[in-house]
């Protein structure tokens, strides 16, 4: 993969929870942080309380090398049990359809479960990656293979997060009819 090229990751994982419980957590910006390598946590901005068309939020992110950074957020789509999606900018003043990523989850209910689809792709900024592959040109493909790969397993473990979680909900409250 190269830089020009357009590109992204989608993860999907089908989680044995009704549709609501998985979007209550997928909606819910705290979520993430609790699974995600490199999103530390994250905060509401502007005086938004929560997600709604517009709405900024603060990513704080860090890598295991000790390299820290954060992120403002726009949510540009957000229809409730269906579709969350937001674009990564570099500050809330950004011009509409500027952004470094955009990521998306996708809900549906799927038999007695939830199929969850979390996205990313590549926005029109310029992101740290291409000042790195600028200056090693000869490791462009492998540099982007590589942050693919670092994206899909910190993708893949907010999945599994998001599926114990609403397994443990629904066992709690289980537990709780039968007593």
């Amino acid at each position: 993969m190269r830089l020009s090229d357009e590109f992204g990751v989608v993860v999907e994982a089908t989680i044995p929870a009704p549709p609501q419980r998985v979007w209550d957590l997928v909606a819910d910006i705290s979520t993430s942080p609790r699974f995600s390598p490199e999103l530390q946590r994250t905060e509401w901005l502007d005086g938004a309380e929560g997600p709604a068309v517009g709405a900024h939020f603060a990513g704080h992110n860090a890598r295991p090398d000790g390299t820290k950074w954060q992120t403002v957020n726009r949510i540009i789509e957000f229809t409730p049990l269906e579709r969350f999606a937001w674009e990564v900018l570099p500050d809330t003043a950004t011009a509409e359809g500027d952004a470094f990523a955009r990521w998306h989850y996708e809900v549906t209910a799927d038999g007695e479960g939830t199929r969850v689809r979390h996205s990313m792709r590549m926005g029109n900024l310029r992101t740290p990656l291409h000042r790195f592959v600028e200056q090693n040109p000869e490791q462009e493909e492998a540099l982007v293979d590589a942050r693919l790969a670092v994206l899909r397993e910190g993708m893949e473990a907010v999945l599994k997060g998001i599926a114990a979680d609403a397994a443990a909900v629904d066992s709690d409250a289980a537990g709780a009819a039968r007593a």
